[in-house]
């Protein structure tokens, strides 16, 4: 292919002094291993494959170039460790006889992750997939190619290599609903880390580092890969299961390293010395209900953790309910113990004397209820009381009113149970050119304010970007044509061209004469580009020189 040569396989820019790429050093004439698809290999008859990015247990990453799309993309290929190869100038993956039977079940299970994640695309935390396809006797997914940066580089920028809550919440909290979408879709990650966790371009953080489900634990057939202190104890060869709670314990541990500053113990280490310390200078600062939180989703043993996002959202949002499910669940602990308030001292109830204290327990009640009858009597005849006695007013208890256009979806708001006891919470839908579709971007009440528990609060959710219909405005008159197209909300560009004589001037050129073209769907407010003929432009041949007869 003629753009391929071109282009530089490690970046796709465009190569301008030899096979040295001027952009990002690359050498295009180096020898790639031989296992590998050749470089400029084109898949599905639209991707073309360039150097390698990564390789993992089940499979090996290429940067690539979309030539229909005309971007830079990812292309992962099923390529399992130990048993797959190629040879030498054939495309086509090589499996050794014994392993046959088991690569048609990892192939199933590629395509499986990959066509659900495809399909999971509207999530805001996931990278999206834009093709599966099966090619080379293997299969292949094909994703956007995004500019990320890791948590852990992230963190690692930060002083003290931490962040506060506040600061955290606003990252972790719309992954919760992608991993929850994605456990409801039968897809469990099993490899979370603060390198699979990436901050991207638009401020939001994505979960990447998808492998298929045999390769994440130690009894899955492929090579198992942990990662210390996220990993979790049933990943490790032993009788617990894989489960949801296999990643709150992973995701748990993000955010522990996240307000900690350090990585938790090794899972398999804490099984004999469970001993999870926050320092008091960092645990002072984070609420108590994130280290609850912490402490539930951090459980060794998966049947003691918790066991579903929805519950550890609603604890790290102090939902009520869950906090006091979870106050058996024991917390990380402050590495200096604080000490322990002197118990009250209880003294033994005294004995009553017989006589004496029965005597004057009478004496005490007849004198009470003389005295309270003598009230009533009184008050109710209106000798004392001179106003009107009423009721008074129950006093409602407040609550501060937390930011939901913090990245939050209509979702995550619905599925937070300490929300919706607190707030009387409605939506209402509004196009936005700025917010994703389904994310929270107003609010009736400003963050930070004290209201009644009770309080009703209206949430604006995007609708995304409004579009329309690009009118056809070919053959009109200039005005019409604007007037058409500012009708539905467009922005109009006129460019005037050549009139040869043949068209009447001020009119839209017929075929080709717009931007987009008519027919298409665009966003309202983009700009449409129409071309106007302008005046007819005429060419007066000189007039032919003759000589008179009388002049010769």
């Amino acid at each position: 292919m003629d753009l391929a040569d071109n282009l530089c396989m490690n970046c796709f820019e465009r190569l301008t002094n030899g096979s040295v790429c001027g952009n990002c050093g690359f050498d295009n004439d180096s020898v790639s291993d031989m296992k590998y698809l050749p470089r400029k290999t084109v898949l599905s008859g639209r991707y073309i494959v360039g150097n390698v990015i990564s390789e993992e247990s089940d499979a090996v990453t290429y940067v690539g170039y979309d030539t229909e799309r005309r971007c830079v993309v990812t292309v992962r290929e099923l390529l399992p460790a130990g048993i797959s190869n190629r040879l030498e100038g054939n495309c086509d993956v090589h499996i050794r006889e014994r392993f046959r039977k088991d690569f048609a079940g990892y192939k199933n299970s590629f395509i499986k992750l990959w066509k659900t994640l495809k399909n999971l695309n509207s999530l805001s935390a996931v990278i999206p997939v834009l093709d599966v396809f099966e090619e080379n006797e293997t299969a292949y997914a094909v994703c956007e190619k995004m500019e990320t940066v890791s948590l852990r580089d992230f963190l690692l920028r930060n002083e003290d290599n931490n962040i506060l809550w506040d600061k955290a919440r606003l990252m972790f909290m719309p992954v919760l609903t992608t991993i929850e979408k994605l456990h409801s879709n039968g897809i469990i990650h099993g490899g979370i880390n603060p390198d699979n966790l990436v901050l991207c371009r638009d401020g939001k953080v994505r979960l990447a580092g998808f492998s298929i489900s045999e390769c994440n634990s130690a009894s899955g057939g492929l090579e198992f890969k942990p990662t210390p202190g996220y990993t979790a104890l049933e990943q490790y060869e032993n009788s617990h299961k894989v489960c949801p709670a296999t990643d709150i314990y992973a995701f748990s541990a993000c955010i522990y390293r996240a307000l900690v500053g350090t990585n938790p113990p090794e899972a398999t280490a804490r099984e004999t010395n469970d001993k999870l310390m926050i320092p008091n200078r960092i645990a002072e600062k984070i609420p108590p209900h994130v280290i609850r939180a912490l402490g539930g989703g951090l459980q060794i043993y998966p049947e003691k953790r918790i066991q579903s996002i929805e519950d550890f959202r609603e604890l790290l949002n102090a939902a009520p309910s869950v906090v006091a499910q979870s106050a058996s669940v024991p917390s990380p602990r402050p590495q200096r113990q604080q000490s322990a308030e002197p118990r009250p001292q209880t003294n033994p109830p005294e004995k009553p004397e017989k006589k004496k204290g029965v005597k004057t327990a009478i004496i005490v009640l007849l004198v009470a209820v003389l005295v309270a009858a003598a009230v009533y009597v009184i008050g109710f005849s209106g000798l004392v009381f001179k106003q009107e006695t009423t009721t008074q007013p129950t006093t409602l208890a407040k609550v501060t009113v937390p930011d939901f256009c913090a990245g939050y979806s209509e979702t995550d708001v619905k599925n937070t149970g300490s929300w919706n006891a607190q707030f009387q919470i409605t939506f209402e839908y509004k196009y936005s050119t700025e917010v994703e579709e389904g994310l929270v971007f107003e609010q009736s009440v400003a963050p930070d304010t004290e209201v009644d528990e009770g309080s009703q609060i209206v949430l604006s959710v995007s609708k995304g970007i409004e579009t329309a219909s690009v009118p056809d405005v070919g053959g009109l008159s200039k005005n019409d044509a604007i007037s058409a197209l500012e009708k539905e909300g467009f922005k109009v560009k006129t460019v005037t061209i050549y009139n040869d004589d043949g068209h009447t001037p001020d009119t839209v050129k017929s075929s080709g004469g717009m931007a987009p073209a008519g027919g298409t769907t665009a966003a309202k407010g983009d700009e449409v580009i129409i071309q106007v003929y302008g005046e007819t432009v005429t060419t007066t041949e000189p007039p032919t020189s003759t000589t008179s007869a009388a002049a010769q």
